[in-house]
């Protein structure tokens, strides 16, 4: 191992710290130094330093100062580091300290009603964030047998997912569509309205203008009191994007370890998997399926099982995270096939029922969700499925309807599906400031199915 120090003479010694320091996080590392060997524009060589994948390193330059980087392989005499950072002037010879040989994140109730960066900076100019409390940005694993059964419903204010989707508290549901359907207008409804005690909002390689308008809409709201949102735009180097989703989820954990029912909703699923095929194409991985690496599929699972129920001393971590569909590919494209069978249930919006000002756009007959069965009764599943039959029947018939090449009275279901149609829609469509509580919403669908 070659290690550049002050005191080169005191090699053996450093070695033994630097032992410890992988074996002992909490022994501190800020003095274990290394030296630029090269940099390409992405990714920064040094000398050997004492961390491993993932570790904080800082590199001290002339022109910018320390910019803060991460250590993304560890190889036999020295280590790659990927800065936070783009366009730096970088130096051989510059100077590389390491910082954390395990980071970790900064919590506390002091984040409710803040805005922040992937690096837990604040963006809102609210002053400095006073935290309680450190834990680890990958998070702890959890024994899948210590996870407590979902078996309460989340109630997120929208009559048609309370009605025909409806959500439990620890369950993971992803919303997929594609580009300009409605996925930002249909979270900040979900979080306007939810009943969970603490939402973390993480928004991810989006635009700049949106970022600020989806955080001064939600944190106007009534439920500022309650919502972290940790924003990280598309200008932002891929390791940051990556870091942003990793603190929220962080976060979430936290609050979930205190016993409260967390929301974590993440805008976008797609643009963290984008964030990572950047970064493994940097590091010379070779792509696979649409340009994919391997290390999405292995990122993408170890983000999402990061949440849901817990043990039963603790809350849970309810999950929402949005996918980003290429040309409305709602079958093929890898990011939804990885989401699709990791989660919960997901949530399809249509761009068809979007171009006909239906909103929430919401594809009742394409979405599901998995553990409704087990959190309904049997009034309002019945309801549900026949509600369901009737969509479908209307919609496979729709072009014959149009020519007018049906008869009434050929087929019982379509016939009740023509009748309460207008019914139907105003059933589906609710305005974004409308509140629909859960029980509103199955009187209501209920009152739809007996007319």
């Amino acid at each position: 191992m070659k290690l550049v120090s002050k005191e080169i003479n005191t090699f053996p010694s450093i070695f033994s710290k630097a032992i410890d320091s992988i074996l002992d996080v909490s022994i501190s590392t800020s003095h274990f130094y290394g030296q630029v060997l090269s940099y390409d524009g992405q990714i920064i060589e040094a000398t050997s330093l004492p961390g491993m994948v993932g570790s904080l390193c800082s590199i001290s330059t002339a022109e910018r100062g320390s910019i803060s980087g991460e250590i993304v392989s560890v190889k036999q005499d020295k280590v790659d580091i990927l800065p936070y950072e783009g366009n730096l002037d970088i130096r051989v010879g510059d100077k590389v300290t390491l910082i954390q040989a395990q980071q970790e994140v900064e919590v506390g109730d002091a984040l409710l009603g803040r805005v922040i960066n992937g690096l837990g900076q604040p963006l809102d100019a609210l002053g400095v964030i006073k935290h309680s409390k450190k834990m680890k940005l990958n998070g702890e694993r959890i024994n899948p047998f210590e996870r407590r059964e979902i078996t309460e419903v989340l109630d997120v204010g929208i009559r048609n997912i309370n009605a025909l989707l409806t959500l439990g508290r620890g369950q993971r549901v992803g919303i997929i569509a594609g580009s300009g359907v409605g996925k930002s207008v249909l979270l900040s409804m979900i979080t306007k309205s939810t009943d969970a005690d603490v939402v973390v909002v993480s928004l991810i390689g989006e635009r700049g203008r949106e970022l600020t308008s989806f955080s001064n809409q939600i944190l106007s709201s009534h439920s500022k009191d309650k919502v972290v949102v940790v924003a990280v735009p598309a200008d932002r180097s891929p390791l940051l994007r990556i870091q942003g989703a990793k603190r929220a989820t962080t976060i979430a954990e936290y609050f979930r370890d205190k016993g409260k029912s967390v929301l974590l909703i993440t805008d976008s699923l797609t643009r963290v998997a984008h964030a990572q095929r950047e970064l493994g194409l940097a590091m010379g991985e070779q792509p696979t399926s649409r340009g994919y690496p391997p290390s999405v599929i292995s990122l993408l699972p170890n983000l999402i099982e990061r949440t849901g129920t817990s043990t039963k001393s603790s809350g849970s971590i309810t999950a929402i995270y949005t996918i980003l569909a290429d040309g409305d590919d709602t079958n093929s494209d890898p990011v939804v096939d990885i989401a699709r069978s990791i989660l919960d249930g997901h949530i399809v919006l249509s761009r068809d029922l979007a171009q006909q000002s239906v909103y929430p756009a919401i594809d009742v007959n394409q979405s599901v969700s998995r553990v409704m069965n087990d959190l309904i009764d049997k009034p309002q599943q019945k309801c549900a499925q026949t509600l369901r039959k009737l969509i479908s029947k209307y919609n496979e018939n729709k072009d014959l309807l149009l020519m007018g090449g049906y008869i009434q009275g050929q087929d019982e279901d379509l016939d009740k599906a023509i009748s309460l149609w207008s019914e139907i829609l105003n059933f589906l469509q609710q305005e974004e400031t409308e509140k629909c509580s859960f029980e509103s919403s199955v009187k209501q669908l209920i009152d739809l199915m007996v007319l």
